[in-house]
């Protein structure tokens, strides 16, 4: 496993639609297992592969954070919503390509999804609470939408400015 490098806002390839992945390969496999290891090292609870540079509908995810319980890793192919609660919850969110930045965000409190696991098995689950929403995250992701983009114009203007910064820091480094 490799850990990927992960793009920093602003980058215009986080804008973009990731293009759906037309069947299961070594190489996919090979992404999501990679993906993982960069989620666990950065560290962070969930990856899209936009965030490593790949236009492809793939996420990763483990919203299990306490290290006395067993992690819960999941990696979903095309993932899709089919239902989304009227219901809706409300947490902080942040994200490894917005480093140290965090907000409120809205989101439907549960959601039913349909994916292709690592082999290639269709599956349909529902999701609640913490997990509806670090998946509907990384979903967005794969719709070229970031969290801030769920805030106010000026509110996501000051986060971009800091993100810019951080990523010339980074840069320099």
């Amino acid at each position: 496993m490799t850990i990927r490098s992960i793009l920093i806002h602003p980058d215009p390839r986080l804008k973009k639609v990731a293009d759906a992945v037309p069947d299961l390969s070594d190489p996919l496999r090979q992404l999501a297992d990679d993906m993982l290891e960069t989620m666990y090292d950065a560290p962070g609870v969930g990856l899209a592969a936009p965030q490593v540079g790949v236009l492809q509908r793939v996420i990763v995810a483990d919203p299990v954070k306490d290290p006395n319980e067993t992690p819960q890793p999941i990696v979903m192919f095309n993932p899709e919503v089919l239902l989304s609660s009227d219901e809706t919850s409300v947490y902080e969110e942040g994200c490894l390509s917005i480093p140290d930045q965090y907000a409120e965000v809205t989101r439907p409190a549960e959601v039913r999804l349909r994916w292709l696991d690592l082999h290639g098995n269709e599956q349909e689950r529902d999701f609640a609470g913490f997990w509806a929403t670090v998946l509907q995250h990384e979903i967005d992701h794969l719709n070229g939408k970031l969290f801030i983009d769920y805030l106010s114009p000026m509110r996501r203007q000051m986060m971009t400015r800091k993100s810019q910064k951080i990523k010339r820091e980074r840069t320099r480094d």
